[in-house]
């Protein structure tokens, strides 16, 4: 098995990278858009701003290798809601393949933003990507923006407001937790991403 890791250098690559070897899976971290736009399938892993992380790909050439990538891709956290349209975090365009924009989590006393910590996930709809995943189980988050609910979403989770924490449609997928830091489960799901048929 092989995957092709984009390179933004911000957050959790190196947690990604460690998640793959685990799992066997020969993994290269690129940000040139030949290499990206050749892969068997890729990850889109990313914390920080969304408007930086649109502007990197832009200027490297990556944005639309993977607004037009059609084997199997997925966005981790921040690179989930790079799927989307656009983003309140620093007014950023996004890849633009899953309709809506993402917003800034409602925060409260109760709920603080960021929400960092184990959250349940609420399965929507079965698909591969969940293949083994328990509906209520419990997976790591660190995001202070959420996505919206809209036919893509697989799954959802709660903190203060419910949100799209599972995403797919056609061969874009998306998880706003971090399944690299989400144990067994975490594991299952990442190795489900690299069972889809090319």
């Amino acid at each position: 098995m092989r995957a092709t890791v984009v390179k933004l250098g911000v957050g959790n690559t190196a947690s990604v990278m460690f998640a793959l070897e685990r799992l066997g899976v020969r993994a290269e971290l690129t940000d040139d858009p030949a290499r990206i736009a050749d892969a068997e399938r890729v990850i889109l892993p990313g914390v920080g701003a969304a408007a930086h992380a649109m502007n990197l790909m832009a200027e490297r050439g990556m944005r639309e290798v993977l607004t037009h990538f059609t084997r199997p891709l997925l966005g981790v956290c921040l690179g989930q809601q790079l799927l989307f349209e656009s983003s309140e975090e620093g007014d950023a365009q996004g890849l633009g393949v899953l309709p809506g924009r993402v917003v800034r989590l409602s925060a409260s006393k109760q709920n603080p933003a960021p929400h960092m910590g184990w959250s349940k996930l609420s399965i929507n709809a079965p698909n591969a990507l969940l293949e083994g995943v328990e509906d209520g189980a419990y997976v790591y988050f660190v995001h202070s923006y959420v996505c919206p609910l809209t036919d893509a979403t697989l799954a959802t989770a709660e903190y203060g407001q419910r949100f799209a924490a599972m995403v797919s449609r056609d061969n874009f997928h998306g998880c706003q937790f971090h399944p690299e830091r989400s144990g067994g489960v975490g594991a299952r799901i990442i190795a489900n991403f690299m069972s889809l048929p090319c």
